[in-house]
């Protein structure tokens, strides 16, 4: 049998073994998601009565490996991290290098008071308060409509 036709009938008859691997292999290969999932912090935003409350899982980090800018009324928070270890034997060198980067940009609503953002970063999570201008916690108030 020719070359062409053992690749002709391998890809006619597929392998005993490749469904039995096809999830994994599926799951192995890297996509766009995958890559996205594995690079981009989950964030969690809740709004109060007098601020929003933002919270992004970011462990392994150090509070001064964090960016957080405001560009008029859009926040973005950013980390850029890079490792390296070298070792160096007798007989043998190794180079290890690290390198992990995200950013997460978000518009915020007018009532948020951009000069009173606070940041704390503590066990992986890094919190924000963004709290609501004064004007803004006076118009959310609750009130009592009479019917007539």
């Amino acid at each position: 049998m020719t070359t062409k036709a053992l690749s002709r009938m391998k890809a006619q008859v597929p392998s005993a073994f490749e469904n039995f691997f096809k999830p994994w292999n599926e799951w192995l290969q890297p996509n766009e998601w995958v890559e996205r999932v594995l690079t981009v912090p989950s964030v969690n935003i809740q709004e109060n009565k007098d601020d929003f409350s933002v919270t992004l899982a970011a462990p392994g980090l150090k509070k001064e490996d964090f960016k957080i800018e405001m560009d008029g009324n859009q926040l973005t928070i950013s980390s850029e991290n890079e490792e390296s270890a070298e070792t160096i034997e007798e007989k043998y060198s190794r180079k290890e290098y690290n390198y992990s980067c995200f950013s997460r940009s978000f518009a915020l609503p007018e009532s948020v008071d951009s000069n009173k953002i606070t940041a704390n970063y503590q066990n992986g999570i890094l919190h924000l308060q963004l709290p609501k201008k004064e004007e803004a916690k006076k118009a959310s108030v609750n009130k009592q409509i009479e019917v007539n």
